[in-house]
């Protein structure tokens, strides 16, 4: 593996530290900025709706521009929104900011995954994105329990300064160890990647982002009150079991990115399923608090699994055209965020109990698996008549052979 994928993984774990770490920081900011915790919590939203929104546009206003440089510019936009971040003299400022980080986010990680497939022979692509990825849920390891701690000890605004440090070691890393020769200016241009995403496969596999990843996080958005009052663990032990989830995720990512290179499809159904086991059995699971604690890991690694197989499989549906399609599958990423939660609250309003999101999740990766199968499908008979045509191309030839 190059080592040109580490600077994309240094870029992820920035980013995935910037996007996560907000989550513990609210009551401090909350406290310093003088608003309550549920204002405070629009800052997690104004991110996410960055993401969604800065991914299919970045990556289209940069069509033709070469992918290292667009890496190296959207890193630059990452630090200045952590900057600003850090400097904000009110709420407002602050949500601006946090909208401005989240811009590159996804048009981060669409273009570097298609720069990591490029890089390496075609039966590596799937491990190279998963060690671009690997970034993100190391993140959640390390990343975002020392920014957290950072945040309570010097102050909210330091944590955004050494997330702001981490973008420009990101930036340098770009700079020097990413070749030239792999991220020229692509071809296609802006109407080839536009072309490229009106592609029903590309959608089928948007869908499965949506509602595998939905799943994750209908159940992930609620494991607090879960640990707490289903499996009676103490407050003080949620961060731990949090990083164990990482832990599950980084695990998961990587296995993910190994299988896919052997067998794509399959790793993403295998892992659709295990997310359905593994959420059907929430209830059963955090009855006592090491079973909680296995949930906590067997989520992440079910969900993280189908990672690189379905960034993987938007890029090779995008063929003509994949750095659109790409960023777009991280805008599908954060949509699940936001769809996953809600779905999840319902069904905890609703009063079913507190594990009741897990179970909700369960039933939106069973949606996903549907999906996908919907898309396995479809190929299947897109290269049917393919092959056809083929075969019978072939025909006067054979028959010209056997006369000679």
């Amino acid at each position: 593996m190059p080592l040109a994928l580490l600077a994309l993984a240094v870029g992820a774990f920035g980013i995935g530290t910037t996007e996560f770490v907000m989550m513990g920081l609210l009551p401090d900011v909350a406290a310093d900025l003088h608003i309550s915790i549920p204002v405070a919590g629009h800052l997690v939203s104004a991110y996410a709706l960055g993401v969604v929104i800065g991914a299919p546009l970045l990556a289209a206003v940069t069509a033709r521009m070469s992918r290292r440089k667009v890496l190296i510019g959207l890193m630059v936009l990452f630090v200045a929104g952590n900057a600003l971040s850090a400097l904000a003299p009110d709420y407002h400022w602050l949500l601006a900011a946090r909208f401005l980080s989240g811009l590159p986010h996804g048009a981060f990680f669409g273009v570097g995954a298609v720069v990591a497939t490029t890089m390496v022979a075609p039966e590596r692509k799937a491990r190279s994105v998963s060690l671009m990825f690997l970034g993100l849920t190391v993140a959640n390891i390390a990343g975002v329990p020392v920014a957290t701690l950072m945040g309570q000890q010097l102050g909210w605004r330091a944590t955004f300064l050494g997330v702001g440090a981490i973008g420009l070691a990101a930036i340098a890393a770009l700079a020097l160890l990413i070749p030239h020769d792999h991220t020229h200016a692509p071809a296609a241009g802006l109407r080839g990647e536009l072309a490229a995403l009106r592609s029903l496969p590309v959608w089928l596999a948007l869908g499965t982002t949506v509602a595998g990843f939905g799943a994750l996080f209908a159940a992930y958005s609620y494991i607090t009150p879960m640990l707490t009052d289903a499996a009676g663990y103490a407050d003080g032990s949620v961060t731990l079991l949090l990083a164990l989830f990482g832990v599950g995720a980084t695990a998961g990512n990587l296995l993910g990115g190994r299988l896919a290179d052997h067998a794509m499809r399959a790793t993403l159904f295998g892992g659709l399923v295990s997310l359905v086991a593994v959420l059907a059995l929430f209830p059963v699971l955090m009855s006592t608090q090491w079973t909680a604690a296995l949930a906590v890991v067997l989520l992440g690694m079910a969900a993280f699994v189908t990672g690189s197989p379905l960034q993987l499989m938007v890029i090779e549906k995008a063929a003509a055209g994949p750095s659109l399609a790409s960023s777009a599958n991280q805008a599908a990423f954060n949509l699940a965020n936001a769809g996953g939660a809600w779905i999840g609250g319902l069904a905890l309003a609703a009063g079913f109990g507190v594990t009741s999101p897990a179970v909700a999740g369960a039933v939106l990766a069973v949606l996903g698996l549907a999906v996908a199968g919907t898309a396995a499908v479809v190929d299947r008979r897109r290269v049917a008549p393919r092959a056809a045509r083929v075969v019978a191309g072939h025909v006067p030839q054979a028959a010209e052979a056997l006369h000679s």
